[in-house]
């Protein structure tokens, strides 16, 4: 039973980096992801006996991060103002201009080229690299409501509550993250992808 414990406590310590990067990349605040990872490895370590193998225990171990991640999100009560989130897309509407035409139509020029197998860069660990990067290089806030919506599953309501904007808000925050993400890794990820 101790030779158990010691695996699973060797486990937890090899995959601390890859939980304590999940967190900072939701939460943008390394003590607070650090105090996510910390309750969850003390989660993990306490309710070992909860773990039934039906997923792999990393697996396990991001739902339970997840969970505390939201939990952190959640208890912050922090609002911002929607003149911030203006403010940090301040160049968005030149950048959109350039892509695309009166229409909303891809500009000839700039329309993104095809992706040869998006499937297979999502196993590679490197194209996670890539993708944190190019959401580190998005504005904060908009960053922050990307990651709540894709990553962390929050229905737009409670986005829309937690950082005080509106729906039509929210949505058009997201189009500029993913058109932005999107930007990124084709100059960063899928540019070399077709030769």
């Amino acid at each position: 039973m101790r030779s158990m414990e010691l695996d699973r406590q060797t486990e937890l310590n090899a995959l601390r980096p890859d939980l304590l990067r999940f967190a900072r990349l939701q939460l943008r605040d390394a003590a607070a992801a650090e105090d996510a990872v910390q309750e969850t490895l003390l989660a993990a370590l306490t309710g070992s006996h909860r773990f039934e193998s039906r997923s792999s225990y990393k697996t396990w171990l991001i739902a339970i991060l997840r969970n505390k991640i939201i939990d952190i999100i959640r208890g912050q009560g922090r609002e911002v103002a929607a003149t911030s989130l203006a403010d940090d897309e301040a160049g968005d509407d030149l950048l959109a201009e350039t892509l695309f035409d009166q229409r909303g139509h891809w500009q000839a020029a700039t329309q993104p080229g095809r992706w040869a197998d998006p499937d297979a860069s999502f196993e590679q660990k490197q194209f996670w690299a890539v993708f944190e990067a190019c959401l580190d290089h998005l504005p904060e806030k908009t960053a922050r409501v990307f990651m709540m919506r894709e990553v962390l599953g929050f229905e737009t309501a409670e986005i829309c509550k937690e950082i005080g904007i509106s729906s039509s808000n929210c949505w058009v925050v997201l189009h500029r993250a993913r058109l932005g993400l999107r930007t990124c890794l084709e100059a960063r990820w899928f540019a070399g992808a077709e030769a």
